[in-house]
């Protein structure tokens, strides 16, 4: 056997790093848990709206974001639970990457474990990461120049898809947020059915 030297040692130890792990970085639904009915896909969608427009319908557990020319981009959405659903015309106030992530009273009172994972210094909320539950993206949708509390953002939860889980929030993947995220202007229009 002829010895192998320090670099060649090396370059073979990442490449079979990379093969071994790389299956288990995938975003594929054994991964996740995700129904393939909830995968991201373009999809024929007949309405009046504009071009740039979110309708969330969320009895489908679906969003769309209208292209124009009968076409939309359809997102698998996890939605408010029973007595948190919440409906109306909104717009996208703001957007931001990697939100903190502020409960609400009202939630914490509701769940009061969430306390234990806030790790803000002044302690009503949570950082920006993998672990928090806002994800990587958030729409932060209002009426007017009052704040609905409700967002359109990311999950580490992605098997909740297709759900009705959430405080009221819409929940996609992280991948499909970031990809709305891009898509989406501040001003955007969001109806939810």
């Amino acid at each position: 056997m002829v010895p192998l030297t320090r670099r060649e040692l090396l370059m073979t130890g990442c490449a079979l790093a990379v093969v071994i792990t790389l299956p288990a970085c995938t975003n594929s639904p054994q991964a996740t848990g995700l129904d393939p009915i909830y995968r991201r896909k373009e999809v024929q969608y007949d309405t009046r709206e504009k071009s740039g427009t979110i309708v969330i319908n969320p009895s489908e557990h679906f969003l769309y974001f209208v292209q124009g020319g009968g076409r939309a981009v359809r997102y698998g959405v996890g939605v408010g639970s029973e007595g948190f659903a919440w409906s109306g015309v909104a717009t996208v106030h703001s957007k931001q990457e990697w939100p903190n992530w502020y409960p609400t009273n009202d939630y914490l009172q509701r769940q009061p474990t969430a306390r234990s994972r806030l790790n803000l210094q002044s302690g009503s909320g949570m950082v920006a990461g993998l672990a928090n539950p806002l994800g990587a993206r958030a729409l932060y949708l209002w009426q007017g120049n009052k704040d609905t509390l409700y967002r359109i953002h990311g999950t580490n939860e992605p098997w909740t898809i297709g759900q009705n889980v959430s405080s009221g929030c819409i929940r996609l993947t992280n991948e499909d947020v970031i990809d709305l995220y891009d898509r989406t202007s501040v001003g955007a229009k969001v109806i939810v059915l």
